[in-house]
């Protein structure tokens, strides 16, 4: 698996606890497949709902949706030249949904069909992907040291009438992360 390297020397005290966010999720994800017995990776909970690897395919399908999404939003910063003047803040709608997503589970909300994985990949090559896409989100999250993240509108990928600031963006995208997580953990709990 590739490890990136973040530097949080130059990053905002925002911006060091989102990539600790993203470095747990990447151990979460490596700890809730560890020893597991080939056939609980596709099983489905007996109560329904996804399995541990829909959860993680899941999770990929939405990190490579945001990234483009997020080099745009980066890329319109540094054109405008807005640097950080003060703390970080997620504007409502992004509280909002971060708020929303965090586990436990508050409400069970439908995926839409684009997010839904159609089949179940090898474990390995979901959990490489995974990784990868972790430290392309670092990648990105570096990128943005420094910059207004709270004064650039990003569009969800999930909802093109959902907008929110690039600061609530990464905090969305860390709360859906822990919220697959954790589902794939209490599958584990009872597939195993």
């Amino acid at each position: 698996m590739t490890v990136t390297t973040v530097r949080t020397i130059d990053l905002q005290p925002e911006l060091v606890r989102l990539k600790q966010e993203l470095l747990d999720a990447r151990e979460r994800a490596r700890k809730v497949t560890e020893g597991l017995p080939g056939p609980a990776w596709g099983t489905r909970p007996p109560s329904g709902g996804w399995s541990i690897a829909e959860c993680l395919m899941h999770l990929n399908i939405t990190s490579e949706r945001y990234v483009p999404l997020l080099d745009e939003a980066l890329r319109s910063l540094r054109v405008r030249a807005l640097p950080a003047d003060g703390t970080l803040r997620r504007d409502l709608v992004g509280w909002f949904l971060s708020w929303f997503l965090e586990p436990p589970v508050r409400l069970n909300v439908s995926t839409t069909p684009p997010f839904v994985p159609t089949q179940v990949d090898p474990q390995h090559e979901v959990l490489e992907r995974f990784d990868y896409l972790q430290g392309e989100l670092l990648v990105r999250l570096e990128r943005g040291a420094g910059l207004a993240l709270d004064r650039q509108r990003v569009v969800s990928p999930f909802n093109t009438r959902v907008r929110y600031n690039l600061y609530a963006a990464f905090c969305v995208l860390t709360a859906h992360q822990r919220r697959h997580l954790w589902q794939a953990e209490r599958v584990r709990a009872v597939v195993i």
